[in-house]
């Protein structure tokens, strides 16, 4: 069978799979803390022990799609006024607590719960550097840039900061939140800032997700007709060569 066939249908399932993130990044463009994923290559469809294998052999040097990477880059921050909010200029992710364990995210859209605790929109408690839970007094609470918060002067906590090494993918779970490997380790970042009063807004653009959303698509149309191509030369070779043999 012509290897040309295993090149259209891993094609077709990278884009078909880039498609989904284009899709998933435009989406979740006006997401507060939302870190765009981009798309990573490889060469080999299957894990090193198939390489040998005659599929293995066939698809081998083209472009498959390896997985998705969280970007990095800084989101833009957005004024609020609201002085629990909370956006973080550099590198690291607040900590919050959910009944599935520690959750990190860049959303900083926080207030005062009915029982006094620092919380997210969804009521789950922030973290400060310790991992623990924080009580927010009554009061014009100010926040410093390293994340301190104090009442009248006097601090009283500080809201965490994490950062992991750039080897360390977290994994997406839901549309701003994110979840650490078992073991990862973190700490707090030495260059960060953390500014009252303002979120950080998604660090995906509207045009240009739109722009990669149509790239995917007309590339996945263009590995459809490929395949087309191929199945309609497969029936051919059917047809007219095997009742020779």
């Amino acid at each position: 069978m012509d290897s040309g066939y295993y090149a259209a249908v891993s094609g077709l399932v990278a884009r078909t799979q880039a498609f989904d993130t284009a899709a998933a990044n435009l989406a979740n463009g006006q997401t507060p803390g939302y870190r765009a994923e981009r798309t990573y290559f490889r060469s080999v469809l299957l894990d090193s022990e198939s390489e040998a294998s005659q599929i293995g052999l066939a698809v081998n040097q083209y472009g498959l799609l390896g997985g998705d990477r969280l970007s990095s880059a800084q989101g833009p921050l957005q004024r609020t006024g609201n002085p629990l909010d909370l956006g973080i200029e550099g590198e690291g992710f607040f900590a919050i607590q959910t009944r599935n364990g520690i959750r990190y995210t860049r959303a900083g859209d926080f207030h005062r719960s009915q029982s006094g605790l620092l919380v997210t929109q969804a009521g789950e408690p922030v973290l400060s550097q310790s991992k623990q839970s924080i009580s927010a007094p009554p009061g014009e609470i100010a926040v410093g840039a390293s994340g301190a918060l104090s009442l009248g002067g006097a601090v009283f906590a500080e809201v965490g900061v994490f950062e992991f090494a750039k080897d360390i993918q977290l994994r997406a779970e839901g549309a701003n939140r994110y979840v650490a490997p078992d073991g990862a380790v973190n700490s707090k970042p030495k260059d960060s800032v953390i500014h009252q009063g303002e979120i950080e807004g998604a660090n995906e653009d509207v045009i240009q997700a739109s722009l990669d959303l149509l790239m995917m698509q007309r590339q996945t149309e263009m590995m459809q007709r490929a395949l087309t191509v191929f199945h309609t030369e497969f029936n051919k070779t059917a047809s007219e060569e095997l009742p020779r043999v």
